[in-house]
């Protein structure tokens, strides 16, 4: 039987284990939007031998950010902050995947470049937040961008993976998901365009598409992921066909032969726990139907949870996110079932080492259980 705990190949590289370091917004990014000493001893920490870990959502274009703290990779000065974080994982035997993304319309003014509006798919009003100086306040309304405009998201996304492979990363993951630009591209309850990015399932995809080819040209098919959420409602989002729109998408990824896809299962909504979706929503299950290459899952698992949906085949790798803040010797803890420390919700967003790198290991006595 398949286990957690039985060796998986993942595109180019292989890995003792199937426990995942989600990528977690944490936020403890340096001015300048670079990671520091304390983000390179934070994923040091959580990382195992023959382990994967993907980075947290790291700013692709100067416009991009919704999040003050967030670490970004737009700018050749970001490049040297990474690579201390990338040396710190491999110095631990890990390989870790960098996540990309772009806030589009999840952003306020203040983290926007002169002040500026952020930007979306369509003027569409929404109840989004953004992290700023002020704390959690309302997104600025954005513009739609510009027809000509999206060839530049695209580059962007390709520079940033340039410096991806100076800074030291072993892949990258496209964040298409949690309502974020990709994803407000892809579902019509953000995309109202008449153009060739809107309308139809193929033009809602394109910018996706587009971007991940563009990726592929830098790294290889085999070393580029992307990340969907296709029941997310973070952000306002939704769509009048999720499962038509989300099959097309995952059978259309299908054909780029990447190292995974990334689902985000539909007990979290946004990053709080919702068991009450009506109608069923779109799940790895449905999405294995039109994509038989390597999924890896995330979405509140727990350990029975995650060793079923590994067992049941609708998923290849867990991700766990919450646990894995609180544990940064998971793995191990889930391999011998031990107890677990309890996470610390306040911290999880902004701050010092406190609730970041100040979990203990189990070997440490003080441990909370």
């Amino acid at each position: 039987m398949t286990t957690l705990f039985t060796p998986v190949k993942v595109g180019a590289y292989e890995f003792a284990h199937r426990v995942v370091l989600a990528p977690l917004t944490r936020m403890r990014a340096e001015d300048g939007a670079r990671p520091g000493p304390l983000m390179a001893e934070y994923y040091a920490q959580r990382t195992s031998p023959g382990a994967l870990l993907i980075s947290e959502a790291t700013i692709a274009a100067a416009n991009g950010n919704g999040y003050l703290g967030a670490p970004g990779l737009y700018d050749d000065d970001q490049i040297e902050g990474w690579r201390q974080v990338t040396d710190a994982v491999h110095a631990k035997g890990g390989t870790i995947f960098l996540q990309l993304y772009h806030a589009g319309r999840q952003s306020n003014a203040e983290l926007q470049p002169d002040g500026g509006r952020p930007v979306g798919p369509s003027e569409v009003l929404h109840g989004g937040v953004a992290y700023t100086t002020a704390g959690w306040v309302p997104n600025t309304p954005n513009r739609a961008l510009e027809n000509g405009e999206i060839a530049g998201i695209v580059d962007s996304f390709r520079s940033a993976a340039e410096r991806g492979v100076k800074a030291g990363f072993d892949g990258i993951e496209l964040h298409a998901a949690n309502g974020y630009l990709f994803d407000q591209f892809l579902q019509d309850g953000s995309n109202t365009r008449t153009d060739n990015y809107g309308g139809s399932f193929e033009n809602r995809a394109r910018l996706l598409l587009d971007t991940t080819r563009a990726v592929i040209s830098v790294w290889g098919s085999d070393k580029v992921a992307v990340r969907l959420g296709p029941s997310g409602s973070w952000g306002d989002m939704s769509d009048s066909d999720p499962v038509g729109l989300f099959s097309y998408v995952a059978e259309q990824l299908a054909t780029l032969d990447l190292a995974y896809l990334h689902l985000i299962e539909p007990r979290i909504a946004g990053n709080v726990d919702d068991d009450s979706r009506n109608p069923a929503p779109v799940a790895a299950q449905m999405i294995r139907k039109h994509y038989a290459g390597t999924i890896i899952a995330a979405g509140g698992f727990k350990r029975e949870s995650a060793q079923a949906i590994v067992s049941d085949g609708d998923a290849d790798l867990v991700a766990f996110g919450r646990d894995f803040i609180a544990n940064p010797d998971l793995p191990e803890r889930l391999r011998r079932d031990l107890p677990l420390n309890r996470y610390d919700r306040p911290t999880f967003f902004g701050g010092t080492e406190i609730g970041y790198t100040d979990y203990p290991f189990y070997a440490d006595e003080s441990a909370l259980v």
